[in-house]
């Protein structure tokens, strides 16, 4: 005689509440990382203690970029003729959302100076064949970099970060310095970290491995985070000046501009010289006009006689 088992009630499993309702556990400074990259702490995987986001898991899901998926069909925009849509995603919508954020956030003031970096411009020829710079790019970019370095070194209080929390100005003893690089998938600004400590055959080569990664699409996240100042050179584009904005956390951005044949009074002769203009945009918050300006004033005089560079450096 055969029979059926009593039938078992199917045991339910619990289902996991979806990443919205996650309860997110992460420190400020991993938080900050997050908003650097563009990643929501919804969408990481916890692996600290207590299920708390670490740098570690940010930066991997940084590296993953992971693109949102495109509009339903039916909500898309219809385009109309003549207009051609470009999604902004990944690199170009977390730069954008940067510069919002900073730009709404900081008090920017912007201060400008024009230079006569003809003595600038004949001491790069002149490295060109030194050959302690023997396969490496020697440019006025270069130059632009150690003399604004040489200038914070003069003047530390502007290499700081604003505490919002506990109203206080951070000033940083390490100069991470960045550059803005224009690529394919968008501006991005990686850094030299304790750019100060390096001489400039270091900064040379420090360059050009940043601006090779950068537009080649190998920069790690790590390299884009702990910026204290940056450098952005528009003059590549003919562009004389402009007013920068800051990158999020940071003081002060430089902005070179293009190195231009023009008429220069020297004594009382007026000669053609080759001239730049500098702009200098700063946080009003942590920088006064005093400082700000005094900074500005020391990158202009190195580029000036840029044999300061060996007594300054």
């Amino acid at each position: 005689m055969t029979g059926h088992a009593p039938a078992r009630r199917a045991r339910r499993r619990p289902v996991p509440a979806p990443p919205a309702d996650r309860r997110v556990l992460a420190k400020p400074p991993v938080r900050k990382l997050a908003r650097d990259l563009g990643v929501d702490l919804r969408d990481v995987v916890p692996s600290g203690t207590d299920g708390v986001i670490t740098r570690a898991d940010v930066q991997r899901a940084g590296e993953r970029s992971p693109e949102p998926d495109p509009p339903p069909r039916d909500s898309a925009p219809v385009p109309t003729p003549g207009e051609r849509r470009i999604p902004v995603r990944g690199v170009r919508r977390a730069m954008a959302e940067a510069m919002v954020a900073s730009a709404f956030s900081a008090p920017h003031v912007t201060e400008f100076i024009t230079v006569d970096v003809t003595p600038t411009t004949e001491l790069v020829e002149r490295l060109r064949r030194d050959p302690d710079f023997a396969g490496l790019r020697v440019t006025p970019l270069l130059l632009v970099l150690k003399a604004f370095l040489v200038a914070i070194r003069r003047h530390p209080d502007i290499n700081a970060s604003w505490d919002d929390a506990a109203r206080e100005i951070v000033v940083k003893d390490a100069v991470n310095l960045g550059v803005a690089v224009a690529t394919p998938r968008g501006l991005v600004v990686p850094h030299i970290k304790d750019a100060q400590s390096k001489t400039l055959p270091q900064l040379a080569e420090e360059l050009r491995s940043l601006v090779e990664e950068a537009r080649e699409g190998r920069t790690a996240p790590a390299a884009m985070t702990g910026g204290t100042v940056t450098v952005t050179n528009i003059g590549v584009f003919g562009v004389d000046s402009g007013t920068p904005i800051l990158n999020p956390g940071e003081a002060a951005i430089l902005a070179v501009g293009a190195i231009k044949t023009r008429p220069w009074v020297c004594g009382d002769r007026v000669v053609p010289r080759q001239v730049m203009t500098l702009a200098l945009s700063f946080d009003h918050r942590l920088v006064d006009g005093q400082l700000g300006s005094a900074v500005l004033s020391a990158t202009a005089a190195v580029l000036e006689r840029p044999e300061r560079l060996m007594t300054w450096s």
